[in-house]
This record gives structure tokens, sequence and C-alpha cells, in this order.
């Protein structure tokens, strides 16, 4: 690549690496505390924690890069247009196709990373994160032997433990099961244990009280036990196949969806196919909006006073190639036949951006042009 090429294609990446990193933690923060107040809830570690969140990146980057990619064209070109910088170049006979050069290069990389995301990382990472989430509802260990919290492991059931032991004995047990609706037995125990049988987990309390209150007559039952076993396994739920979600499948079986796949996911063809287009169609919108912005900046030319007329318009041509997206989007998974409506909003993008190109090198088609008073010569 020629010099300036290279120079500016780096600026693009470098802010482009800037305000990735910006927004992916902004998403992330948000999603985090979410994620971490189910987390402790569900009286998981810190290390889980941090395995949900790492699952959770693929597709939160997936979301952020396109926008990083336009904010990163619209920032260095208003910078090098504020320097003067383009104005030099242009004066050497860069032409406004050939400055979009190394806008295209730099949407190209952008648009190859978003590929590997869409096609590969995000159905894999997908996956994997709903097997996890399956699988830490199902720990029965993580989700009843917490000390020292209230635990709601079910609706209307809640328990509290004040000290599990090495070998497991919990001690100090408290049991509230509201679940049935004409009354509500709370259990009490010096010692329990969790224990595996063939009718499935048990929670065997010894030495205890059981305190049943019947809501029609108010009348409070107690009986003394020596030993209790409560049947827990309602409250993990039941293991089996899971069914996928489209997210998780890959391309190919997106773009060619058979009756069994419908079934599984609760999808129709004409949506499978639809998401399968989306993958192709996301990264490149990094591509289409990184030239759209630069374009658009690349008409204002130099401007004292800046160029925030253009930077406006980048942002609403930007809205409109998005709207014209989701309405194709609309159609496609309407019908099986009409995927093709969901390229509609690169179609325009990418339209507006050439359209903005031929303008820049033709400042005159822009120009208003002066009006001559009445009986003026030409």
């Amino acid at each position: 690549m020629p010099r300036f090429d290279r120079y500016m294609l780096s600026q693009f990446l470098t802010v482009f690496g800037f305000f990735s990193l910006v927004l992916v933690l902004m998403y992330w923060i948000n999603q985090a505390v979410q994620l971490f107040d189910q987390i402790i809830t569900d009286g998981q570690s810190a290390w889980v924690f941090l395995e949900l969140t790492a699952l959770s990146l693929p597709a939160l980057i997936q979301i952020v890069l396109p926008l990083a990619a336009f904010a990163s064209a619209v920032y260095v070109t208003n910078r090098m247009a504020s320097e003067s910088e383009l104005v030099v170049v242009q004066a050497t006979g860069y032409s406004a196709f050939r400055l979009a050069r190394p806008v295209v290069v730099f949407g190209g990389i952008v648009t190859a990373l978003m590929l590997v995301l869409t096609h590969v990382l995000v159905p894999l990472s997908q996956g994997r994160l709903i097997e996890r989430q399956a699988e830490i509802s199902r720990n029965l260990s993580a989700r009843l032997l917490t000390q020292g919290q209230f635990m709601s492991p079910s609706a209307g059931v809640t328990l509290f433990v004040r000290d599990v032991s090495a070998q497991g004995e919990l001690r100090d047990v408290f049991l509230s099961d509201s679940r049935r609706a004409d009354r509500h037995i709370g259990y009490t125990a010096s010692r329990a244990f969790l224990v595996r049988a063939e009718a499935g987990p048990q929670l065997v309390m010894i030495d205890g009280l059981a305190q049943t209150l019947v809501h029609e007559d108010q009348r409070l039952f107690t009986t003394s036990f020596d030993d209790f076993a409560y049947d827990v396994s309602a409250l993990v739920p039941e293991v089996g196949d899971r069914s996928r979600s489209a997210r998780e499948l890959t391309t190919a079986e997106l773009l060619s969806p058979t009756p069994a796949l419908e079934e599984e996911t609760g999808r129709s063809a004409a949506y499978l196919v639809h998401e399968g287009h989306d993958r192709f169609v996301q990264p490149l919108t990094a591509l289409v909006g990184a030239l759209l912005g630069f374009a658009a900046l690349l008409v204002g030319g130099f401007s004292r006073f800046g160029l925030w007329q253009q930077i406006l318009g980048a942002v609403v041509l930007v809205v409109v190639m998005k709207s014209v997206e989701s309405a194709g989007m609309g159609a496609a998974r309407a019908a099986l036949g009409a995927w093709p409506a969901a390229y509609a909003g690169l179609a325009f993008g990418l339209a507006a951006g050439l359209a903005l190109l031929v303008a820049s090198a033709r400042p005159y088609l822009l120009r208003r042009r002066p009006t001559l008073p009445e009986g003026g010569a030409a």
C-alpha cells in the first residue's frame, strides 16, 4: 500500500481499537451487573461469573464492532479534514474514490473479524452459555448448600442453613414451604444431610420440628421428628435433551432448514433462512457504515467551523439505513422467498455512500447557483 494509505489505515485501526474497547466495557458493565446479581443469588462463585461473562462477550462484541467502525471513520475523517490533511492530499490529485481506498480496506478488516464472530464464535459461545446456565440451574449443591444466606431455590420455598461442615453436614436448618395454597409448612432441624435416592434427591433432617399452619381456620399443628426426608427433586430442573435456539445453529443449517429443525427451534423456515443471511448482513454493515461516514464528511471539504452538519447527516443516513434494514428484516421473516429483502439496508447505505463520493468529486453539484436580478445579463 502507498504510504498515505498505510498512514490513514493506521489511524482508523487505532481509533477503532479505542472505540471498541470503550463500547465493549460500557455494554459489558451493564450486563455484568445483572449477571452478577443472578449468580450471587444462586450461590455461585466468582469463577462461574467470569466464565459466563467470557461466553457472553462474542455476542456483545458482534454488536459493538459496526458501531465502532462507523464512529472511527467519522472521527478520523473529521480530524484529517480539520487539520487540512485531506485538502493537501486532494491537491496532489487524489480523487474522492482514491481517498476511499483505505476506508474500504479498513471496513474489509472489520468485516472479516465480524464474519468469524457471526459464523463461528457467536454460535459456539451461545450454545456453551446455554448449556452452562442449565448446568448451574441443576447444581443442587450450589442452590442449597450455601451457608448463612436465605436461599429461594424455587417459588414458594425458602431455605436457610447456618453452617455446612467439611463432610457436607448441614447445621441449624430452616425450610419454609408455601407452595400449597391451603397451608404453610415450616421445618427446623439441628442437622440435615443431602442424599440421593432412587426417587430423587432427598433432604434428610434430624432432630427437628414441623409446623403446619392451615390458612382456612388459622390453626397451627406442630410435629417433632427424629428424622424426616424432604423431597427436593422438584427444586431441580429435569435433565434432558434440550432444544437448540436459532443462534446456536450453524449457518449451513440456517440456510437449508428442515422440518425437524423448524420443530426443534420453534421457528419458521423463513425466519431461519433470514437468520442465516443476517450473519452476512451484520459484517457487511461495518464496511458500508464506515464508507458512509467517510463519504458524508468528505462532501463538506474544509471548514473553519467544523463539519458538524456533515457528521449529523452521516448519523441520520445510518439511522435511515438501519430503518430500511429493519423493514427488510420483517419482510424476509414473513416469506421464505423474500430473503433478498434482508440486504435492503446495505443496498441503501452503499448507494448513498457512492452518491456522496460522486458529489464530493463534483462539488458544483451541491452548490447553489446565484440568482440573477431581473433584467440582469447572464
